[in-house]
């Protein structure tokens, strides 16, 4: 599972829908949890460097900076994001060719558009998986997320 706050969320979206109809990318920063949950604490954007329309690549000047900032401490590059124009929050034959780092979380925005402009309509995050063969969806939460309440029912009205 991965948490990140409502802020970093909406980062990411607005990102998504000023890129549309281009793609737009950048890191993940946070920590481990107990339990192997990913907490994220700083979102990274990244120029897009992807010659092609479908394809985003990360500023690799980003991943060093970002890396050399948070050495020796407890946060590190725990994912990536990037936007999906027009199509599904889900990883693409393109996303797994080009995937790599099990250990790493891939969250996709998928942005519809209309008349030019984006608006961001669904979010996930990904793990490669079986080898880095396949992506596996995790459960996405906001950090201010809760367990479902229970309501309590009068006796004789529990079925």
């Amino acid at each position: 599972m991965i948490f990140l706050a409502r802020a970093h969320l909406r980062e990411i979206a607005d990102a998504a829908e000023a890129a549309y109809p281009g793609e737009c990318c950048g890191l993940l920063i946070g920590r481990s949890r107990p339990g192997g949950e990913i907490e994220v604490t700083h979102v990274a954007k990244s120029r897009n460097l992807g010659k092609e329309r479908g394809r985003f690549e990360i500023d690799p000047q980003l991943w060093v900076d970002v890396t050399r900032a948070h050495r020796g401490g407890t946060a590190r590059v725990v994912g990536l994001y990037h936007s999906h124009p027009d199509a599904p929050a889900q990883p693409s034959a393109i996303d797994l060719e080009a995937a790599w780092g099990e250990e790493l979380v891939w969250l996709i925005v998928s942005v519809d558009g209309d008349e030019g402009r984006g608006q961001a309509v669904h979010c996930s995050a990904h793990i490669l998986d079986h080898g880095g063969r396949q992506f596996r969806e995790i459960p996405l939460r906001t950090n201010d997320w809760q367990p479902y309440p229970v309501r309590i029912l009068p006796e004789g009205n529990r079925t």
